[in-house]
C-alpha cells in the first residue's frame, strides 16, 4: 500500500512526528479529526481519489480529499463588457491624454487618435471604464466557454430560419407560377399539349429535392472497408473505400520486370506507363500521368496557373479562397482571349488580304509600284528614299548635354567611352568642339615625343667610370701582393679578437679602436670567416 510522503524542515521534525504517530497507536495521543470532527484513519492516504474496498466505507465518499468542497471565495460571474462607470466634465491629472478617461494610458487607449487630446481640448472626455477583477477556481480559469452568452447564439439561428422561409417561398412561387401557365393553356391541344404536360413534371421534379438520387449516392459504397485509426481500443474510425473491380489486373502485376516502371505500395500509385512499346489500341492503362495530362485534371492544372499569374499582377484572386470567383475570371479571360485573336486575325487579313479567298488582287500589289522614290548605287545598295528607322527603346536617346552634339559612348579610344563631338573620356565635361580635339592631339603628340626620347636616353650606354675597390671589398683583384709577415700577425689578432667574443672575461676593460684596416687584415678576416653554405665549415677548426 502506498503511503504519502511528506517534506520536513529538520530531522527534529521528522522524529517528533514518528513520536506522535507511536503515541496515537498506544491510546496516549488524541487522534486526528478533519472538519466534520470524524477521525481520519491514518492508514488512508491523503491524496487518494478513492478508498480502498479493505477499508469497509460505509459509503463512496471524496472526504480524504484535501479540498473537497467548493472554496465560497470563487465566484463564476464574468466581466461586463462595456460597462461605463464615471464620466468627467474636466480632464484630470493622470488620465489618458487622447480620450480623457483614467483606467488607461494614451499608449493602450482603443479610440482613434485624436488631432488634439482631451489634455489639451478639455472636451469629450471619454468615461472611465468598469475595471473587474475575479479569483476563478481550477475549472473557472479552464473553461472556454466561461463568459458565453447562449442568447447571441439566436442570431445565427435566425439568419437560417430566415434563409429557409426564403427558400420555401421562392419554390412555392415557382409551383404557383408553373400551375398559372398550365391552367393558362388548353386542354384539348392533342399530343403537343401531352408532351408540353410531361415538360412541365420534368420542371416540377426539378425543383424538388432528389431524394432518389441521395439514397442511390449513400449506396455506393460497394467496397466499403471500415478501419480503426490510432487507436488501441478507442479512439477515431475512418473509412477506407477501395474501388478498384478485383477482377482487373492489379497496375504492378502487368509488368514483372524489375527495372520498369516503379509501383509505390503506400499510395498504390504508378505513375511512369508500365508498357511503353506495347499497342496503344490494347492498352486500359498507361500510368497515373495520363490522367494528370488529360480531360479535367489539365483544365484544372491551367486554371491554378491563371490564378497565379493574376494574383502576381494585382489581381484580388485566390483559387483556394475564391473558387468560383477564379473560375469566372479564367472562363472570361478565354473569351476575351479568342475575340482578342479573331480581332489580331481580321485586322491582318484587311490589311495584307487573304490568299485563300478568291478574291482578284490589285494591279498595284502585283506590280509593286508605288510613289516613294528609291536611289541606289552601282552596288545596288539604297542611298536614299528607303532609310530604315530604328526601333525606339524606353530609355531617353539623342539627350545632349553640356553642349555636346553626340551621347556619351559614341567613342571609344584606349579602352574608354567618350563623346564623338570632342573626343573626351570624361562624362560631365563641356564640350570643346574641333579646338579641343586639336588640343588634345598635340598633348597626345608631346607626351609620345617626350617617352620616346628618354627611351633613347635610356638606351645609350652610360660612360665607364674607373672604380677603385675597397680593400676591404667582396671582389680581391689580380694585383693584390701581401705580406707574409703581416698576414701572420693580422691571423694571431683575429684569432685573439674571436676568443674575447667567446669569453667575455678576457676582454680588456680599455678597448683602442683603430678605424684603419689594410689588406692583411681584411685576408685575415677572410680566411677565418665561416661560410655557412661550405659543407667543410664543421672541420675547420
Amino acid at each position: 500500500m502506498a503511503t504519502a510522503s511528506v517534506a520536513f524542515k529538520s530531522r527534529e521534525d521528522h522524529r517528533k512526528q514518528l513520536e506522535l504517530e507511536e503515541a496515537r497507536k498506544a491510546g496516549l495521543a488524541p487522534a486526528e479529526v478533519d472538519e466534520d470532527g470524524k477521525e481520519i484513519n491514518p492508514h488512508i492516504p491523503q491524496y487518494m481519489s478513492s478508498a480502498p474496498w479493505y477499508l469497509n466505507a460505509e459509503r463512496p465518499s471524496l472526504k480524504h480529499q484535501r479540498k473537497w468542497k467548493s472554496d465560497p471565495n470563487y465566484t463564476k460571474s464574468w466581466y461586463d463588457r462595456g460597462a461605463k462607470i464615471f464620466q468627467a466634465e474636466k480632464y484630470r491629472k493622470g488620465a489618458c491624454e487622447n480620450c480623457g478617461a483614467m483606467t488607461h494610458d494614451a499608449k493602450s487607449c482603443m479610440e482613434r487618435p485624436r488631432k488634439k487630446g482631451a489634455k489639451w481640448t478639455n472636451m469629450h472626455i471619454a468615461p472611465d471604464e468598469k475595471i473587474e477583477t475575479f479569483e476563478l477556481d481550477y475549472d473557472g480559469k479552464r473553461d472556454r466557454w466561461n463568459g458565453y452568452d447562449a442568447s447571441t447564439y439566436a442570431h445565427v439561428i435566425e439568419r437560417y430560419e430566415a434563409r429557409d422561409e426564403a427558400r420555401r417561398k421562392y419554390l412555392k412561387e415557382q409551383q404557383l407560377k408553373k400551375l398559372e401557365e398550365k391552367n393558362s393553356k388548353n386542354d384539348g391541344e392533342g399530343e403537343g399539349g401531352g408532351v408540353e404536360d410531361s415538360d412541365e413534371d420534368d420542371d416540377n421534379d426539378e425543383l424538388k429535392v432528389d431524394e432518389a438520387k441521395v439514397d442511390e449516392s449513400k449506396q455506393m459504397d460497394f467496397a466499403k472497408v471500415e478501419k480503426r485509426v490510432r487507436t488501441t481500443g478507442g479512439g477515431s474510425t475512418g473509412t477506407v473505400r477501395n474501388l478498384r473491380i478485383r477482377e482487373d489486373t492489379a497496375k504492378y502485376l502487368l509488368n514483372l520486370d524489375v527495372n520498369s516502371a516503379y509501383y509505390d505500395p503506400k499510395t498504390r500509385s504508378m505513375r511512369e506507363d508500365p508498357l511503353p512499346d506495347a499497342d496503344p489500341n490494347e492498352k486500359f492503362y498507361e500510368g497515373d500521368n495520363q490522367y494528370r495530362m488529360s480531360g479535367q485534371a489539365l483544365e484544372f492544372k491551367q486554371l491554378n496557373i491563371h490564378a497565379w499569374e493574376a494574383f502576381d499582377k494585382g489581381q484580388d484572386i485566390h483559387m483556394q479562397a475564391a473558387p468560383s470567383q477564379a473560375e469566372l475570371l479564367f472562363r472570361n479571360y478565354k473569351v476575351i482571349k479568342e475575340k482578342l485573336k479573331s480581332k489580331t486575325k481580321d485586322t491582318i487579313m484587311e490589311k495584307y488580304g487573304n490568299a485563300a479567298t478568291e478574291e482578284e488582287i490589285p494591279m498595284e500589289l502585283l506590280l509593286g509600284q508605288s510613289e516613294r522614290q528609291v536611289e541606289y548605287d552601282r552596288a545596288g545598295r539604297v542611298i536614299k528614299g528607303m532609310e530604315t528607322s530604328l526601333p525606339k527603346s524606353k530609355y531617353e536617346e539623342d539627350v545632349f548635354i553640356n553642349n555636346h552634339t553626340s551621347v556619351w559612348g559614341s567613342w571609344w579610344k584606349d579602352r574608354q567611352w567618350g563623346y564623338k563631338c570632342c573626343k573626351q573620356t570624361i562624362r560631365n565635361s563641356y564640350c570643346t568642339g574641333a579646338a579641343g580635339i586639336e588640343a588634345a592631339e598635340a598633348a597626345t603628340d608631346l607626351m609620345k615625343a617626350n617617352i620616346a626620347r628618354k627611351a633613347t636616353s635610356e638606351d645609350a650606354p652610360a660612360p665607364a667610370e674607373d672604380k677603385k675597390l675597397a680593400t676591404w671589398g667582396t671582389e680581391v683583384p689580380e694585383d693584390l701582393v701581401l705580406d707574409e709577415k703581416l698576414l701572420t700577425e693580422a691571423l694571431k689578432k683575429e684569432d685573439e679578437r674571436r676568443r674575447e667574443e667567446k669569453d667575455e672575461r678576457k676582454r680588456k676593460y680599455n678597448v683602442r679602436w683603430n678605424d684603419e684596416v689594410t689588406a692583411e687584415e681584411m685576408e685575415a678576416y677572410r680566411m677565418k670567416k665561416v661560410h655557412h653554405d661550405d659543407p667543410m665549415k664543421d672541420f675547420l677548426n
